[in-house]
């Protein structure tokens, strides 16, 4: 019987999506997957883990909080480890792949628990430019990394890294059929991140379009995701303004909303960069900045450096000045099919097949090594 693969992912769709990107390749290719997740993501009744054996185990984040939460955090993940390592010991995996974040913790961990011919091997992927906290303590394990960025800050010296890029879902990969169109009569506004600590866009975004000239606003369809909490007063703003808008705390469609979007607004997290360039989109970054290492910041920086974006620091983010910025480049549409151009060349295609064919590369090298 071959040996499972272990996909140790879960918190936020940002580590998520990628790694149910990489499990659907593995599982065309005939692999037998094991999903290990955490409790804020839970058990996936959609999808490829749907009909496959997932395992929930105990964590939580400890970066950025106190003494007490930071002892209380630590203590939850070597919980997990230890109910991991369990879990290894009986489905014998042959490898265990983490995304980053603390729910890949637990599961790599408690992998090291297992000795001898009996323990897997471990593969990180990491979605940012700068190497994140999880996968920094866990990498001294790694026999590799894929990177989505050509540039990694905090990167150890001698681990060997692959530039794989970002996996994501076939329907956003089927995006890189799609050319851009600049805005004619409509000019299609997204703007998304609303639900996951951007609900200052709730404020910002509605007040800057809204002092946009009339005929900017006749044009406008905005959609964007919004906080539960937040929807009346953002539907009255839009409403008052004359502003066409969708709202919802969650859209399930991304690519249909990404391949009618002329301009994208948002945070700067590996997938959505992953998901602008593939679409070949441009948009305004604004990176998270409660980011333990600025990471958003660090992946806004090489989209900008290329042309295919702009970037606002929060603290810069006034309904006035996005106002300007947004008039200046609606009144230009060349320079939004010419950020779009160079969305699409940073894009890196076809990454959860070039994530696949390492994962395999490393299963074989260490099948040689045992026999």
């Amino acid at each position: 019987m071959n040996r499972p693969i272990v996909i140790a992912a879960g918190g936020t769709g940002g580590h998520f999506f990628p790694a149910e990107a990489l499990a659907t390749e593995l599982a065309a290719r005939g692999h037998d997957l094991v999903l290990m997740t955490d409790r804020r993501a839970g058990k996936r009744s959609t999808g490829v883990f749907r009909d496959r054996p997932q395992y929930v185990l105990d964590g939580t984040g400890v970066a950025g909080k106190g003494i007490s939460a930071k002892l209380h955090g630590v203590a939850a993940l070597l919980r997990g480890a230890w109910a991991a390592r369990g879990l290894h010991r009986q489905l014998n995996p042959v490898a265990v792949i983490g995304f980053g974040g603390y729910p890949s913790v637990p599961p790599i961990l408690g992998s090291r628990f297992v000795s001898g011919a009996h323990r897997p091997l471990v593969i990180l992927h990491e979605g940012n430019a700068v190497l994140g906290q999880a996968n920094a303590l866990l990498a001294r394990f790694a026999t590799a990394i894929a990177t989505s960025y050509p540039t990694v800050a905090r990167l150890p010296l001698g681990l060997r890294a692959s530039l794989t890029g970002m996996p994501v879902r076939p329907e956003i990969e089927a995006l890189l059929a799609e050319d851009y169109a600049p805005p004619g009569d409509a000019i299609h506004l997204l703007v998304w991140g609303g639900s996951l600590g951007a609900r200052i866009f709730s404020t910002i975004i509605p007040a800057s379009l809204a002092l946009l000239p009339a005929g900017f606003r006749a044009r406008l369809h905005v959609t964007q995701q919004v906080h539960e909490k937040d929807l009346d007063e953002v539907r009255t703003a839009y409403a008052k303004a004359g502003i066409t808008c969708e709202l919802a705390p969650f859209f399930s469609d991304v690519a249909s909303l990404l391949k009618k979007a002329h301009l994208v607004i948002g945070r700067a997290g590996g997938s959505s960069i992953a998901e602008l360039t593939i679409a070949g989109r441009p948009s305004i970054l604004v990176p998270l900045p409660i980011a333990a290492s600025d990471e958003q910041g660090a992946n806004a920086t090489q989209l900008v450096d290329e042309g295919g974006a702009w970037m606002f620091r929060q603290d810069a983010l006034t309904p006035d000045s996005l106002s300007d910025f947004l008039a200046g480049l609606l009144n230009d549409p060349d320079r939004l099919a010419t950020a779009a151009k160079a969305a699409r060349a940073f894009a890196r295609a076809h990454s959860a097949r070039l994530l696949a064919d390492l994962v395999e590369a490393r299963i074989s090298d260490y099948r040689s090594s045992l026999s």
